[in-house]
Order: C-alpha cells, then structure tokens, then sequence
C-alpha cells in the first residue's frame, strides 16, 4: 500500500512540474500617456484579447501598464506591437519571471 501511495505522489509532483507554466510580468509606458479611466479601458479592453495575456494593471499616476502573461504562449515584444493596434505605443520599463 506505501508504495502505491509514493508511487501516486511521484506521478503527481512530475505531472504538477510539466504543467508548469512561464509567467512573467511586463511593465510599459504608454505614448500618449494615460490620463483617464477611459484611458485604461481602452488599453485593458484591447490587451485582453491577445494571445497569453492573464492579468493588467494600469496605473494613471505612474504612467505604468503591467502585463502578467504567459511566456509558452506571446513574447514581450508582440505585446508591444500589440499597442500599435488601438492607437499607442508602448515602451518597457522592466521584465521579469
């Protein structure tokens, strides 16, 4: 019965860890800048549709858009690209895991 039970708990952590996804956070500036909650819509409406987008963070204030995004699935510098589609740019500030 112990070795069923280890053998159930190995499979499971090596099925666990294969499923693990890259998700990293991309943080950008926007041209021209945000200056509205319609300003975000707009950004968060539109990031939302591309491909490994999971969550976005705006931030009038600071002039700052954070992507968390699946990394198996985009590329930083498509989600950039991506602002050219509904009238930005986009500039990254950082990147990371």
């Amino acid at each position: 019965m112990n070795k069923r039970v280890f053998s159930f708990v190995v499979a499971f952590a090596a099925a666990i860890t294969l499923c693990a996804k890259d998700i990293k956070t991309l943080v950008v500036t926007t041209q021209p800048q945000m200056h509205c909650e319609n300003c975000e819509k707009k950004i968060k409406g539109n990031l939302r549709f591309e491909k490994g987008v999971k969550k976005i963070e705006t931030d009038v204030e600071r002039q700052r858009v954070t992507i968390i995004y699946d990394a198996d699935k985009a590329k930083a510098d498509d989600l950039i690209k991506a602002f050219d589609k509904f009238g930005y740019k986009a500039r990254k500030v950082a990147e990371n895991k």
